[in-house]
């Protein structure tokens, strides 16, 4: 299976940044294995959009989307669970 680059949006890195230590790795551990596997066991597709995913860190959640073409994956947004799909 081919691995696939990932970028990160301008949103979703000062998201990032905001948060504490710990959750900022586990957060960028998660994010580099959708390298991997884009579609990890527990990921949902977010009804309303195409291509729009989302994975669960603890109690914070990263929207991301698929290009299957291109082999790209695009985070969105990175929030806590309150807050991320406004």
């Amino acid at each position: 299976m081919a691995r696939y680059s990932i970028e990160i949006s301008r949103t979703a890195e000062k998201q990032l940044e905001k948060l504490n230590r710990d959750d900022q790795r586990r957060v960028g551990r998660a994010i580099l294995a959708l390298a991997d596997d884009p579609r990890p066991q527990g990921s949902r597709k977010l009804t309303g959009y195409d291509d729009v995913f989302r994975i669960r860190v603890g109690r914070y959640r990263v929207l991301y989307s698929i290009s299957g073409k291109t082999l790209i994956i695009i985070i969105l947004k990175i929030g806590h669970r309150k807050d991320v799909y406004r």
